[in-house]
């Protein structure tokens, strides 16, 4: 989670740079050009600017989201935000592993699912020895947990 934080905190800091340096030279440049109405470089500027301030709000609200999570109130025998959780698929008869995580760190070539993931929303709050049936495009995936190490046990 840490490294989550400080991957936004970072993303925030080359954006306030850009928003408070580099786009007002720029939007001064292209307003040299003169008329405003067909400057091109201007309306890019201007629309770039807007974008940065954007993505700025919606950053620094995931940051206070996340500064907001209550680490008491992650169950430590359930599945949630943080668990690893071994699975058996019962169709393909395999295990496969999942790691729970916020949609900005998910990356499905890792494993790395979010909670708000087809796969990550059924197996939230399960336990081990829990089947659960996921619903998928090519049909309903039916697992079993075989082995859940949560957030805590991954800090003590």
């Amino acid at each position: 989670m840490e490294e989550l934080i400080k991957k936004l905190q970072a993303e925030i800091t080359a954006l306030e740079y850009e928003l408070r340096n580099e786009l007002p030279k720029e939007i001064l440049k292209a307003r040299a050009h003169g008329d405003l109405k067909e400057n091109a470089e201007f309306h890019a500027a201007k629309e770039r600017q807007r974008y940065v301030d954007a993505r700025l709000s919606q950053l620094k609200k995931r940051l206070m989201d996340f500064s907001l999570i209550d680490m008491s109130k992650i169950p430590r025998d359930r599945v949630g935000l943080g668990s690893t959780v071994v699975v058996l698929d019962l169709d393909k008869e395999e295990e496969v592993s999942y790691k729970i995580v916020a949609s900005e760190e998910s990356d499905a070539a890792k494993r790395m699912i979010s909670t708000s993931s087809p796969i990550g929303r059924g197996l939230l709050g399960k336990q081990v020895g829990d089947e659960v049936a996921i619903p998928s495009p090519g049909g309903v995936r039916k697992m079993e947990i075989l082995k859940l190490t949560t957030i805590h046990d991954a800090v003590e």
